[in-house]
């Protein structure tokens, strides 16, 4: 009775390595090569077009041979750890940050554009919801304290991520940091600006922020970058926030 068990474990995980590597791994004894090939292409299909899918300027770096590849180096090297597939674009992700840690010679831009464009994925499936955050919807952002959207992030890059396409594989990274503001707005469109490093230091500000005025906020940033008193930024900081607002990054002022 015990060798039934061993034997169908044995026939599951042939099985599983052949979908994995067909032309590495053979496929179990007693299986119809046919009906073997139907689950085998399946299989990776499913894969390739969801990936396709989520990394839509990926897929359009690469032809079809080279997608292919890439997809198939990923279905058979990397262990996940999770079968739910709206997790499968965080664990291809992993899969190139272990191949750039590797040396495996990929372009050096691809783990920040993966992620890229994971995080527009992840936003558009995020559970929270703007519109129960309580706010003072028609707040003066400069007198009141500002509410940031929880459907908001800042991102950080080396590389022109936003940019990367066919017609445009940089070389080398960009001179500075490359800053994206990406929110989900009241029509629930996900959306990037790029932004400067004034703008993301505000926000950051605005994030801890629990009783400071938006001024007020304005006014201990530009104390802490020793430009307290600079009226001309006091000012940009002031179009920021307004900026913010007509984005829906700020959803209002704490209510009295």
């Amino acid at each position: 009775m015990s060798a039934a068990p061993d034997a169908t474990r044995a026939t599951q995980y042939a099985f599983a390595a052949h979908i994995r590597d067909p032309r590495h791994a053979p496929a179990p004894v007693g299986v119809e090569p046919r009906r073997m090939a139907i689950y085998t292409e399946l299989f990776f299909n499913n894969v390739s077009s969801l990936l396709a899918a989520n990394f839509p300027v990926i897929r359009r770096l690469h032809d079809d041979a080279a997608w292919e590849a890439r997809v198939r180096a990923f279905y058979r090297d990397h262990r996940a750890h999770t079968p739910l597939f709206t997790e499968i674009a965080r664990e291809f992700i992993r899969h190139l940050e272990a191949r750039a840690d590797g040396g495996a010679g990929d372009p050096p831009f691809l783990v920040e554009l993966a992620h890229y464009e994971w995080c527009e994925l992840a936003l558009s499936l995020d559970e929270a919801d703007a519109d129960a955050v309580g706010c003072d919807r028609a707040g003066d952002v400069l007198a009141g304290v500002p509410v940031l959207s929880p459907l908001a992030r800042v991102l950080a890059y080396r590389w022109p991520v936003h940019r990367i396409g066919p017609d445009f594989v940089p070389q080398e990274p960009a001179p500075q940091p490359v800053l994206l503001l990406l929110v989900r707005d009241r029509d629930d469109e996900v959306r990037f600006v790029e932004i400067d490093a004034l703008t993301a230091m505000l926000i950051e500000r605005l994030g801890a922020n629990r009783g400071r005025s938006g001024t007020g906020c304005i006014d201990d940033l530009l104390a802490e970058l020793g430009r307290d008193g600079d009226e001309a930024l006091r000012a940009s900081g002031a179009a920021i926030l307004r900026h913010l607002r007509e984005r829906d990054v700020i959803l209002g002022t704490t209510a009295a």
